[in-house]
């Protein structure tokens, strides 16, 4: 039986997958429910599940949206029933950071890729609390190596994302803790270091 928690939002269902990346694809109307940075899980078979967080988000043209663009249309309605109706779904393409098997979760690539179809979910806060608090942030080692995205940006919007999860349950100090752990990470690397900071502090004035 799949772990699939109703309370949190389905986003769209797998399109590709491998170990250490994926693409999922949902319709135009349901695109601004998932974000750039946002964490989403994978439910899979006897507890297990895959997490990872939205590195970017593409809108793919067709036939006829480049039929409607030559043809200047300003109809709002006909404009509106493409965006809903239209074949061609938004694509997420997310990076691996995780998974839980047997109720522990462990920050390494996924024993195996999710399947196609399989439904994704935007993790709750509950969830990513519980997920970015396992271990010592053995998953930023994941970002850094995203290769789709600037680390830092992606990064950055993880924290947001997670400082305000862990924000809401009281704890203030998750910030510090992760961007310590950062600084000794990149520690060698001055640049990215430099760069990864500089994002932080546009996002959490830190």
């Amino acid at each position: 039986m799949k772990n699939n928690d109703m309370s949190s939002i389905e986003i769209g269902r797998l399109l590709r997958a491998g170990i250490k990346d994926f693409v999922a694809g949902c319709k135009v109307s349901l695109s601004q429910q998932p974000s750039f940075g946002a964490m989403v899980t994978v439910p899979q078979d006897n507890g297990y599940q895959i997490f990872g967080l939205i590195q970017d988000i593409r809108i793919e043209d067709d036939g006829l949206v480049r039929q409607l663009v030559t043809a200047d249309v300003n109809e709002s309605s006909v404009i509106a029933d493409n965006r809903v109706n239209r074949n061609v779904p938004v694509e997420m393409s997310v990076v691996c950071i995780g998974y839980q098997q047997n109720e522990e979760i462990y920050h390494l690539l996924p024993p195996r890729p999710p399947l196609s179809l399989d439904i994704i979910r935007l993790c709750e806060g509950d969830e990513m609390r519980r997920f970015t608090s396992a271990g010592k942030f053995g998953y930023f080692r994941h970002i850094l190596n995203a290769a789709e995205t600037p680390p830092a940006e992606l990064m950055a919007a993880h924290f947001r994302f997670a400082a305000e999860a862990h924000r809401t349950a009281g704890d203030t100090g998750w910030s510090n803790e992760a961007a310590a752990e950062l600084i000794t990470i990149l520690r060698d690397d001055y640049p990215t270091l430099m760069s990864v900071l500089g994002a932080l502090g546009d996002t959490l004035q830190i």
